[in-house]
């Protein structure tokens, strides 16, 4: 289970300062014993593929939370083409280091499997210091500075392995366009490859009015149903997945047991997860912008 603590830094906040406006308007938090951390919806986007790796992988909640500490130091949780000398990516991963070439690293699925087949020969990881697991993996100049981003990383890792339930928040502008469950299906197949190819996940599309808990104004007539087999992590890792994908993928609705994210709602109930009857509870249902 990821444990989370108190004691907020300030990091993602001077980061959305620093690197100047996010690519999609909204922000997402991540909370957990008092302690919040907001970011942005391109952040988290990185944040969930990176999750749902380790997710995918069988590596426990603490695997993710190493991980996404590494690269927010690293890149800002951003797939940056530069870096100091030939470092590219979200772990600022160097080829001439045999981390990969340019093109590999680049890709966020590539270079997140990366960093986890080398944390993965340390038998240690699941107990050791994260700082210290970190700075092991990446052989970093700053030896400490992952320790700057323990919080944050254990905050959004217990969201998106769904250790925490509903816990990813995500407030977002409207949909500009229609979107399509077909884009998100094929998505969730290149972030979770070998739950989907071994059946762990299976996704299917089905009538929204038939699959969803209510169907808000502007959603499409399809939904995406993702059935996690009965594992509730699995499936809140997945539903907190698709809301982190909203931005990209024009979601505007994740219900789940019974929880209902709606990105249409406004007032003190915007961006966060309500209660909802009927649909398919034991199914995290996707609704995408459309007519």
């Amino acid at each position: 289970m990821v444990l989370v603590f108190g004691g907020i830094a300030g990091g993602s906040y001077l980061a959305l300062e620093r690197y100047g406006s996010p690519a999609h308007e909204g922000t997402c938090v991540a909370s957990g014993l008092g302690t919040s951390h907001r970011y942005t919806t391109d952040r988290v986007a990185n944040a969930a593929l990176i999750s749902a790796t380790a997710v995918d992988r069988g590596m426990p909640p603490r695997a993710a939370s190493i991980a996404l500490a590494t690269a927010y130091q690293e890149s800002q949780l951003q797939n940056i083409d530069y870096g100091d000398r030939d470092s590219l990516g979200l772990f600022q991963q160097r080829p001439s280091q045999g981390w990969g070439t340019e093109e590999q690293i680049m890709d966020p699925v590539y270079a997140s499997n990366a960093f986890f087949d080398v944390l993965e020969t340390y038998p240690d990881y699941t107990s050791a210091d994260i700082n210290d697991i970190a700075q092991q993996v990446q052989r970093s100049g700053h030896p400490e500075a992952y320790r700057d981003h323990e919080t944050e990383g254990r905050l959004y890792a217990s969201a998106l392995t769904g250790q925490s339930g509903a816990n990813l928040l995500c407030t977002l502008d409207e949909v500009g366009a229609t979107a399509s469950p077909e884009q998100l299906r094929g998505e969730l197949a290149r972030q979770f490859p070998r739950a989907m190819e071994s059946g762990r996940i299976t996704a299917s599309l089905d009538s929204a009015t038939g699959a969803a808990p209510q169907v808000p104004e502007g959603a499409g007539a399809t939904a995406l149903v993702l059935d996690p087999g009965g594992d509730e992590s699995l499936g809140w890792s997945l539903a907190n997945w698709a809301v982190a994908r909203a931005a990209d993928d024009g979601v505007v609705q994740v219900s789940y047991r019974g929880r209902v994210w709606d990105r249409t709602a406004h007032g003190e109930e915007a961006g966060a997860w309500g209660s909802a009857e009927g649909g398919a509870p034991e199914r995290v249902v996707v609704l995408v912008s459309g007519r």
